[in-house]
């Protein structure tokens, strides 16, 4: 398996080496003889296919040898898993070399889908887009190749074998990390990943247009649709990452600024920045050159995310060990990044001023949907800086602001929080507002009824905020001051809540009304029109369900550390033991359970009936899960689901002091609505993709028809 993963492995790369060439060739020269271009062009996407079926075989074996057991691969035995099959095949992303081999595989499989749409007809933007996915991919597949450090093909080391070539029992503590084995997780990393590569294809395009010098909106319709697959796919990764930490961590929260969640946060804002400057391109025509700049910036953060996981410069329980090479290269891939499309710009400078005057239409005024895509992508870019500062700064010198520290969620919380707010105040504004110049009497006539919609919306929050948040507040307030001062003056805090609710209210009902608007299209292109803006109503919507699930769930949060009486040597028994959460819930003591697993796991249960106001409401299992070969614990989180709130019970083990089973246990308020803003955030990207997908196969049956005209 070694050496046929090598060779597999340099297959990808010669082909793709042999691709580039071809390419560059053809493009030099199409501007003298088109027919023998398109013969080397031909060639290059020949290339890309081979490159693309060798790095698949060599998936294909890390999977093979996962699932039939076979210990040849030190990788395979760094991350076996006996848990079942979703976790074998998780193994093949689960490690540092893995991810990279599936990331690069990832970007051939993007790569080969344009070479497919675009190997007949060999288009010069096409191609030079090709062009450049295959540079990034020679680089990537460099990396496996040379560096045995990122090569998941290594063979087992003799620490790890018997006289016989076995493996011995020192190999027993390798395999996959117990945190890792749970659905959530196993498939949060390759949604990532999917995210990641297919935002390689909006920069490569974005480069394309400056190599051919062709700035119309073409680049911008060739690429769209990966930028939205790919913030679908960022988006399910993220959320699944979330759900992951909530059940699996046990610390109570979805979101906890790790640099590794902020790593992948990072793309997610940026691209959501891109798909709107996308729109004002195909609409508008203006900030073209931010656009193309943005699609690179957008890449390169992916890049940076890669850099923040692998290098090692920040401290992260999720983060993989940290690589010298990863950190040159990655580094390096940066700034190339970067300067590449600021090059190409001033290069172009006066091919793209000629192309981009004609018909450009100038903003007239500052109230206009021209400036608040402006501001748009302002905050978006600053909400990104200051976030890859604030997770980069502990491996800054002493000299820079917060340099050789690291800061707490606290402090992320401390920004997000006002800036979430006024983003989602511009997004609720925006679709009342006109290009160029807005019609003041026209933006009220347009936001009467919205804003009539959101004002009862708003009074039924603020009955909530003072029936359930504040009463919640004031508890968590009396039970742990300091943490809840962390987020600011108490009024600060409330003020910021009521805002959010007002403005989460407004975009609400004017995403509704937009997209009851959009639905009213039926036939033809207006209706894959329809489609595509009722996706981004949708996501506006979702946005606001969002906003308030954050509002409870992450400000109005009530813990306590618990804990209940407990006697070892009665363990056995059924004992009559209370603890209070709150005036409302009370934990009734049944009895432990301890259960011992086929691989030697043990698992500690403690079964409790759940009581408010005096009645039994259900029933938690909290549990804690302990791998006596790699010394491991995983906390098993327990989760009643109300209407308005989720009770969250974990155990944390038996006390040494003598006081009892250690519980935390949290009232996460208006959680459930953060969990359905983020599904239908994600239905309305995917049917916004849908639309996309749809115009598109539109454009191609119309140019075959007037094709056949002709």
């Amino acid at each position: 398996m070694v050496i046929i993963g090598r060779i597999c492995l340099i297959i990808a790369l010669a082909a793709l080496v042999i691709g580039i060439v071809c390419i560059a060739l053809g493009l030099l020269k199409g501007r003298d003889d088109e027919r023998d271009a398109k013969g080397l062009l031909w060639g290059g996407h020949v290339a890309g296919f081979l490159s693309l079926i060798a790095l698949t075989i060599a998936c294909l074996l890390l999977v093979f040898c996962f699932f039939s057991g076979n210990t040849e691969l030190y990788y395979v035995v760094s991350y076996r898993s006996s848990s079942g099959w979703l976790f074998k095949l998780a193994g093949l992303w689960a490690g540092r070399e893995g991810s990279l081999l599936f990331w690069t595989w990832l970007m051939a499989l993007f790569a080969g889908i344009m070479a497919w749409r675009d190997y007949r007809s060999c288009k010069p933007l096409d191609s030079a887009a090709l062009l450049v996915m295959q540079i990034l991919l020679t680089i990537f597949v460099s990396m496996l190749v040379f560096s045995s450090s990122n090569s998941p093909f290594q063979p087992v080391p003799g620490i790890y074998l018997d006289s016989n070539g076995q493996l011995n029992a020192v190999s027993a503590v390798l395999g996959m990390n117990s945190l890792l084995e749970h659905w959530a997780m196993a498939i949060h990393p390759p949604t990532l990943f999917v995210g990641y590569a297919g935002l390689a294809v909006p920069f490569a395009y974005g480069m394309a247009a400056l190599i051919m010098g062709d700035f119309s909106r073409l680049w911008v319709d060739r690429c769209t649709p990966y930028a939205l697959f790919s913030w679908l796919f960022l988006g399910l990764g993220i959320g699944l990452g979330a759900i992951w930490a909530y059940v699996v961590l046990g610390w109570g929260g979805y979101w906890g600024w790790d640099p590794v969640e902020n790593a992948s946060l990072l793309p997610w804002i940026l691209c959501a920045a891109l798909i709107h400057d996308f729109t004002v391109y195909r609409q508008k025509g203006i900030y073209r050159r931010w656009t193309i700049f943005c699609a690179a910036l957008t890449f390169a953060f992916v890049i940076l995310g890669t850099f923040i996981t692998r290098s090692g410069i920040v401290q992260s329980v999720h983060a993989f060990e940290g690589d010298p090479l990863s950190r040159i290269l990655f580094l390096g891939l940066i700034v190339c990044t970067l300067l590449a499309p600021a090059v190409g710009l001033y290069l172009r400078r006066d091919t793209f001023a000629k192309q981009v005057r004609s018909g450009m239409e100038e903003t007239q005024s500052m109230f206009s949907k021209d400036i608040a895509y402006y501001l748009n992508n302002l905050l978006m870019v600053l909400a990104a800086l200051l976030i890859t500062y604030l997770t980069i700064c502990a491996a800054l010198p002493g000299w820079m602001p917060l340099g050789g520290h690291a800061v707490g969620a606290a402090t992320y919380g401390s920004i997000a929080r006002p800036l979430g707010v006024f983003y989602c105040g511009l997004i609720a504004i925006c679709p009342l507002l006109s290009w160029t110049r807005t019609d003041r009497a026209a933006f009220l006539d347009k936001a009467k009824l919205p804003a009539a919609c959101a004002a009862g919306l708003f009074v039924l929050l603020m009955a909530l905020w003072l029936t359930v948040l504040l009463p919640n507040f004031n508890a968590a307030l009396a039970n742990d001051p300091q943490t809840v001062l962390m987020g600011g003056p108490v009024v600060y805090q409330h003020i910021i809540a009521i805002l959010a609710f007002a403005v989460a209210s407004l975009l609400f009902f004017n995403a509704l009304f937009m997209l009851i608007k959009a639905m009213s299209f039926k036939e033809g292109s207006m209706a894959v029109k329809a489609m595509r803006g009722a996706g981004a109503c949708v996501a506006h919507m979702a946005m606001a369900l969002i906003l308030i699930g954050l509002v409870g769930s992450d400000m109005y949060v009530f813990q306590r550390d618990a804990y209940l009486p407990y006697d070892e040597e009665k363990a056995t028994t059924t004992m009559t033991s209370f603890v209070e959460v709150d005036e409302h819930y009370q934990l009734e003591f049944l009895s432990t359970e301890v259960t011992n697993g086929a691989d030697g796991r043990m698992v500690l249960t403690v079964h409790m009936n759940v009581h408010k106001d005096g009645k039994l409401i259900g029933q938690v299992d909290p549990a804690m899960e302990y791998d006596p070969m790699t010394q491991q614990q995983k906390l098993i989180a327990s989760v009643i689901h109300r209407p308005t709130h989720d009770l969250f019970v974990v155990f944390r083990g038996i006390s040494t002091a003598g006081a009892g089973l250690a519980l935390d246990v949290r009232i996460n308020p208006l959680i459930s609505i953060l969990w359905l803003g983020f599904a239908l955030l994600m239905l309305g990207t995917a049917m916004a993709f849908a639309g996309v997908m749809a115009a598109g196969h539109r454009r191609r049956v119309k140019m075959k028809e007037l094709s056949a005209r002709d």
